[in-house]
């Protein structure tokens, strides 16, 4: 009852570019096999594991807004997720351009709290884009421009939700819309081969020794369709951390299924780079990417001059 009354508490009006927390589930998740209210101590990663997954809303008034959603997943290899600078940060920008935001913390993948935890954050992000397009009436969105954004083992997240939309982790959401209208990766996590993706991302999502079908599946690279949605890419060929050639192998895969993409390369900066810039600053050049696909009103300051660079 308890996580019943907050989930519908967290429905009541949203003032303008306020956050509210609301669950994604009501009591244990499909799947989960520690309850809610437990927190569970994983001493092997140095990491508090819980059974709650929330979505952070960021409405911005009615009059302001553009019909354009955004769910942003960040990162932290899987261990954990950099909540406040991949996430409530960019919700911030996205909302004063009149952007819904909605920010997912999505379950850490654990055996110690779901049954496949190879499923459990692409499960979090499908609820996600579902309770979004179930509600974009009320919170003035269009259901046709709802997309996904990611950074590094969230942009392996949101890419799979792009590749994946046909596959609904849940029985019960077949036949819905999971599938975004666009992607957004910042040096994101691609692919689960061991010679190239970052291996304590692939070790917490799919385990020492994942056999080769579980690899390709969570391969994103590998399960990109004509249907898959128009990306924008970001990365640097100095990236320490997640090599380019994630970014590079996606990029090729999207080209050669004739779906739109644009990729920026920059020499240097290391993983986190756009997180060493002002936001405002990195973000003119989403801006004028969204703009140019058709997803925003052309009225944004943002999308007329400059030069949307970053350096």
């Amino acid at each position: 009852m308890r996580a019943l009354f907050i989930f519908l508490l967290s429905f009541v009006a949203i003032p303008a570019y306020a956050q509210n927390v609301m669950p994604l589930y009501t009591g244990l998740p499909p799947g989960g096999i520690a309850s809610p209210d437990e927190e569970i101590t994983d001493k092997e990663n140095n990491r508090a594991l819980t059974s709650i997954a929330t979505l952070t809303a960021y409405l911005p008034p009615k009059e302001k807004a553009t019909g354009t959603a955004v769910l942003i997943c960040p990162g932290g290899a899987y261990a954990w997720v950099v909540l406040q600078k991949e996430g409530l940060n960019i919700a911030e920008f996205f909302v004063k351009q009149g952007i819904a935001a909605f920010v997912l913390k999505y379950r850490l993948p654990s055996d110690k709290i779901m049954t496949d935890k190879s499923s459990g954050p692409l499960q979090d992000a499908q609820e996600a884009l579902k309770m979004i397009r179930s509600h974009a009436k009320e919170w003035n969105i269009d259901n046709s421009r709802v997309g996904i954004m990611g950074f590094s083992a969230g942009g392996h997240l949101a890419s799979t939700v792009g590749t994946h939309f046909d596959r609904p982790v849940l029985a019960v959401n077949a036949g819905l819309n999971l599938r975004p209208d666009f992607m957004i990766l910042v040096y994101p996590v691609i692919s689960m081969e061991k010679n190239l993706t970052h291996a304590g991302s692939r070790k917490r999502l799919l385990g020492d020794s994942p056999d080769e079908l579980t690899v390709k599946y969570y391969s994103n690279d590998r399960q990109v369709t004509p249907q898959t949605p128009p990306t924008l890419l970001f990365h640097t060929g100095d990236d320490k951390v997640v090599d380019v050639d994630n970014t590079l192998l996606f990029y090729q895969a999207l080209r050669h299924q004739h779906v739109p993409a644009e990729m920026h390369i920059y020499p240097e900066g290391d993983h986190g780079f756009v997180l060493k810039l002002p936001v405002e600053v990195w973000m003119q050049t989403v801006m004028k990417w969204l703009g140019r696909s058709g997803m925003l009103n052309t009225d944004n300051p943002l999308l007329q001059g400059g030069t949307g660079q970053l350096y």
